[in-house]
């Protein structure tokens, strides 16, 4: 084993096989066959090579499916540094008489590499926002079905107030509606062609604006957004889709904090879906471990400790990086491949979430009514003050602590309060499911959205 992601044992854990085959080496490989005949057809649009020759170059490459020495590929790459030569060795001979000579004309390696790296991340992208749309609609049918599902809702590990469940899957899934929106205009802003030669001026092609229109055209014939300006030396984009990759894992990974603790004996209140021996203990027969939702924890903190390195990637020298892209070949396959995982687990377990609203309620009895404290300061702050009304419910609070009795039995027994508060309102006061306040609207306008 090398690592987690070409491991059989826990690649299709951290991975799935479609987003490892984006980023495979032949998969690459035909990202880079296709920059450099697209940039062939580009010239010869524009007469910059002949129209003829680049026609050829066209068809050739439209019919025939290339076969590479991948041994021999690695080993030139390991010499050279980077596989572009290497590529255009092998490449050049695939097609007869002088028509290889046409190829990579006036590019420079890192034109063809981050052209293939757009391509590859633009498939990439397609397959997030796949898993996405269904993570969406799964949590939002659980958002209508439970937005009246009761249950405590909880700060600092304690509980506060409450809310509903489905208020709960809204929050969830509006983290990740924005994310949708992210990739949507990360996509517009930082999909880009690249051409620009050797030090991104375009000298190879003249002094005339021709190298601008054959980046225009490249760009259209690869689908990929017509920069302004070479971007070698200016890598955003790609520090902002790695970003973007990073909030997608951060909601993902909250999602899973939360299953992890409501799936805890005490909790009691969800578990992810059961298939016999998933979660299993090799010791402890009982336990149902909440492994997806482990998983897509992890994956959440690889997902921003990447994001770290694409911005460190960004830091480069002068017109051309001495070393900060090379980060890029590490942090955005990984990020892409752990994310996939991660929204693979998330749609295992969110899709067959087993959702215990008895134990909600349970929990939510539990306090006592101190989870309402606040509804009551706020039901009697019109009959004594807003200020004493805080100090009573806080005493009452304390008795009721202190006691083990009902906040309700204890409000009653306070001479300040029955003297100016109908024991019915207080009834009302302690009944957390009167106390939901605009859930089921907000719920609605996330399942609406």
């Amino acid at each position: 084993m090398s690592t987690v992601y070409n491991s059989r044992l826990f690649q299709n854990i951290f991975g799935t096989k479609k987003i490892r085959d984006i980023f495979s080496d032949v998969q690459y490989v035909k990202y880079m066959v296709e920059a450099e005949i697209c940039l062939a057809k580009a010239e010869g649009s524009l007469n910059v090579i002949p129209k003829e020759k680049a026609d050829q170059i066209f068809e050739i490459a439209k019919n025939e499916t290339f076969e590479f020495d991948y041994e021999l590929m690695g080993n030139e790459t390991d010499n050279v540094g980077y596989c572009v030569l290497p590529l255009l060795n092998q490449l050049t001979k695939k097609f007869p008489g002088d028509l290889g000579e046409y190829l990579h004309w006036g590019a420079t390696t890192q034109d063809i590499m981050d052209n293939a790296s757009m391509l590859q991340i633009k498939d990439a992208l397609s397959l997030v926002e796949t898993y996405l749309q269904g993570i969406v609609a799964t949590l939002k049918e659980m958002a209508a079905k439970y937005k009246d599902s009761a249950m405590p809702g909880r700060t600092h590990f304690q509980q506060a107030l409450p809310i509903t469940f489905g208020y709960k899957c809204a929050v969830w899934v509006s983290g990740i509606q924005r994310s949708i929106e992210r990739l949507e205009q990360t996509k517009r802003r930082c999909l880009l062609a690249q051409f620009g030669g050797a030090a991104g001026t375009l000298a190879s092609l003249g002094g005339t604006d021709v190298g601008l229109k054959v980046r225009a055209e490249l760009s259209k014939l690869l689908g990929l957004e017509n920069p302004s300006i070479t971007w070698h030396a200016a890598r955003d984009g790609i520090a902002e889709i790695v970003s973007v990759l990073a909030i997608i894992g951060g909601s993902i990974g909250k999602i899973a904090l939360d299953i992890i603790a409501m799936s805890s004996n005490e909790i009691n209140e969800v578990s992810e879906p059961f298939v016999t021996h998933r979660g299993a203990s090799s010791t402890m027969p009982q336990k149902r471990n909440p492994i997806s939702s482990e998983y897509m924890l992890a994956a959440s903190k690889i997902l921003r400790a990447n994001a770290s390195l694409a911005l460190d990637a960004m830091v480069v020298d002068f017109e051309r990086a001495s070393g900060p892209w090379h980060l890029e070949w590490l942090c955005v396959p990984e990020s892409f491949i752990v994310l996939v995982g991660s929204l693979h687990q998330a749609r295992t377990a969110l899709s067959g979430l087993v959702v215990k609203p008895d134990s909600m309620a349970e929990n939510l009895a539990s306090s006592r009514g101190l989870i309402v404290a606040e509804a009551v300061m706020m039901g009697i702050a019109p009959f004594i003050g807003r200020h004493s009304a805080h100090n009573v419910v806080y005493e009452s609070c304390v008795k009721a602590h202190d006691s083990g009795s009902s906040l309700l039995s204890v409000l009653k027994t306070d001479p300040k309060i029955v003297s100016k508060v109908e024991p019915q309102l207080l009834e009302r006061l302690c009944d957390p499911k009167n106390y939901l306040g605009a859930c089921s609207y907000m719920v609605d306008n996330v399942v609406q959205s």
